[in-house]
């Protein structure tokens, strides 16, 4: 079992942005909870003696009132600019006293850097500096950062480097004050704008998601640390004004208040919570829906594939080469539709057909192309037909059509219908005849590798259809590779299709391969590990051309989703 360290007295947490604002407010309730020591890092410079003038001065106008006397009073001329920076100096260097007091008061130790965590060199020079006065930093909390939110098309470079390089940068060169070896803590304030999006935030977004991905990278190296990246929503402070209020409550995202904010911090913290690296506080950031152009657009994406990106591809092997599933590439094509109107989710496809399969071998090109092209579109739908296609060097046709859909985002998806004709319960003489598992092995195999694997017991089995119990494992990140799972899951939607391939071989020796379908319905995804059914009904098999419905469903047969007319063409053993 892994020791972890529990905050005490000796412990000394370096904190960025944490003078100030809710930073500010969560270092003082762990003070509260637990006296020990802070080094606070800001950008904002702090006054030892405030100007007799501005003593016992706190309404804002009345205190500008004084700035501009005093700048009179000195022979100069006064500009709104000037007024301006010298208010915020004075107000900031007294958010900081009070900040540091609060600390002293709970009976923990403070000291404050005026530092710009982007800048490593004078990062690391002060910090130096309070270490050899404090002792050796055993904790971070990175809650710097910056907002400059605008639609992605009006972002400035400027704009992003600087977003961008408060998050990250800012933990790199925390980071580099030290050995990580020597943390017991390390606490990263990301947001749900990383997690799930959020409009004009793009910047903000990924470099957030980031902070997240480098909690669990930290966490692999350095297990006994205390790591978590605590993904927050909007809290009730400064920032969040009244107007921005009232566009949250109409997204029904929850405000939180700063007292049960600090509190889960405090509880996040905990030794109980040690394991956890990534953890969302707040409501999901539902995006805001933007008044549809009516007119209808056209898209080009273009794809390099490899096979060193997409391990999974070595689980789907046909005559020797990894082959990219159909499923992967109708993805493919229903992400890209949804990135273009967040908001919208994938309801259906129609008109899938398979016209030419990329195999990665020699022939494999050297990128390829997706074309979109909007067919109609109102408030509560929009379709897209889209054509994946490759170059076709030195050859009189000028290229290869791979696949292509016709797809449907809606705003709502419909209710699930129920599946009336369920039959889950196994037929004894199957169990007996049956070899598990059924890939790769066994009477009724199947070729693909552990990524695609989830039929799990085959429940009943006639000419006409078969059921099918079925759970898939997930597989990580790196493995899914470029066809990452988001609203539509690629590797559980090639699994529903194994069932034909059981199906057809018990009764006619022979195997399948997808060549199209009719449509393609989902209601609900099926999450990892749960158990669900798949019903296959064979429609037809004449000659090499098999046709089917295949429907996957709860217990209760409640559908997740449904093929209809799905089309498969025999290929030889």
């Amino acid at each position: 079992m892994i020791e972890t360290a529990q905050i005490s007295q000796s412990s000394v947490f370096l904190v960025s942005g944490g003078a100030k604002g809710i930073t500010a407010e969560c270092v003082i309730r762990i003070a509260q909870q637990q006296p020990c020591k802070f080094i606070l890092l800001g950008r904002s410079s702090i006054m030892t003696d405030e100007p007799a003038w501005a003593k016992d001065c706190f309404h804002e106008s009345e205190l500008k009132k004084r700035i501009m006397e005093n700048i009179l009073a000195e022979g100069k001329k006064p500009t709104p600019m000037e007024v301006q920076r010298i208010f915020k100096t004075i107000v900031s260097s007294r958010e900081i006293h009070k900040t540091l007091l609060a600390i002293e008061q709970a009976g923990a130790q403070a000291d404050y850097i005026d530092v710009d965590v982007t800048d490593a060199l004078a990062l690391q020079q002060k910090v130096a500096t309070v270490v050899e006065r404090m002792g050796p930093i055993t904790g971070i909390i990175h809650g710097a950062g910056v907002l400059a939110d605008k639609l992605i098309e009006k972002k400035s470079e400027q704009d992003f480097e600087t977003v961008y390089a408060t998050k990250v940068k800012g933990l790199e060169n925390l980071l580099s004050c030290f050995s990580p070896g020597q943390l017991d803590y390390l606490v990263l304030f990301s947001s749900v704008a990383g997690f799930y999006g959020n409009i004009g935030q793009s910047d903000y977004a990924i470099a957030n998601e980031i902070l997240n991905k480098s909690a669990h990278l930290v966490k692999q190296h350095h297990p006994s640390c205390h790591v978590v990246a605590i993904n927050w929503g909007p809290w009730d402070s400064g920032m969040v004004t009244s107007e921005l209020k009232k566009a949250f409550a109409k997204r029904n995202v929850e405000i939180i208040p700063i007292p049960v904010g600090t509190n889960m911090l405090v509880k996040e913290l905990d030794t109980a919570n040690q394991e956890t690296a990534q953890v969302v506080i707040g409501t999901p950031m539902e995006p805001v829906f933007r008044e549809l152009n009516p007119e209808l657009q056209t898209y080009r994406i273009r794809r390099k594939l490899t096979l060193e990106a997409n391990p999974f591809l070595q689980d789907h092997v046909i005559g020797g080469y990894p082959v990219l599933p159909a499923t992967c590439c109708v993805g493919w094509i229903i992400n890209a539709c949804e990135q273009l109107y967040p908001g919208y989710k994938f309801f259906s496809y129609t008109n899938f057909k398979v016209l030419k399969g990329i195999i990665f071998n020699d022939n494999l090109a050297s990128e390829y192309v997706l074309d979109l092209k909007e067919i109609a579109k109102n408030d509560d739908s929009i379709e897209f037909e889209g054509k994946i296609w490759t170059k076709k060097a030195q050859s009189k046709i000028p290229y290869h059509e791979h696949y292509r859909a016709t797809i449907k985002l809606v705003r709502e998806i419909p209710s699930a219908p129920t599946y009336e004709d369920v039959n889950i319960e196994e037929d004894p003489r199957i169990a007996e005849q049956v070899e598990y598992p059924l890939y790769q092995t066994g009477k009724y195999t199947l070729f693909h590798g552990p990524s695609f694997w989830g039929v799990n017991k085959i429940l009943n089995l006639t000419p006409e259809k078969v059921t099918t119990e079925c759970a898939w494992p997930s597989i990580s990140d790196r493995q899914q590779g470029q066809f990452k799972v988001q609203t539509f899951n690629p590797y559980i939607a090639d699994l529903q299709t194994h069932s034909n391939g059981i199906l057809i071989y018990a009764f006619h020796q022979e195997q399948l391969l997808p060549s199209q379908s009719e449509k393609f319905e989902q209601f609900a995804m099926i999450p990892p590990d749960e158990t669900f059914y798949i019903s296959t009904e064979l429609r037809s098999k004449i000659s090499n051309k098999v046709q089917a419905d295949i429907i996957a469903h709860n217990r209760e047969g409640k559908m997740y989703s449904r093929w209809v007319g799905w089309k498969g063409t025999i290929f030889p053993l």
